[in-house]
């Protein structure tokens, strides 16, 4: 039996809506300020970017990581 995730904030968020929810809350300057990745540095999307991080692990954790930081400072 699977225990509910009450404490988790990114529970049932996708990747591309922590991607949004981050460009907008810190646009994609700063975005890129806060974890310097060229896909939010030169030409960025939302599409380019789910790409590069759905395919780099250590990318895709700093996103969370960061994502989890801003929910839970919501809070």
């Amino acid at each position: 039996m699977s225990t509910p995730q009450q404490n988790n904030p990114q529970h049932g968020i996708t990747l591309e809506q922590m991607l949004i929810d981050l460009v907008d809350h810190f646009g994609w300057k700063g975005l890129h300020k806060q974890i310097p990745l060229q896909c939010f540095f030169n030409e960025p999307s939302i599409k380019s970017s789910l790409k590069f991080l759905r395919r780099t692990p250590w990318a895709r954790e700093k996103v969370e990581a960061l994502d989890k930081l801003c929910r839970q400072q919501k809070r």
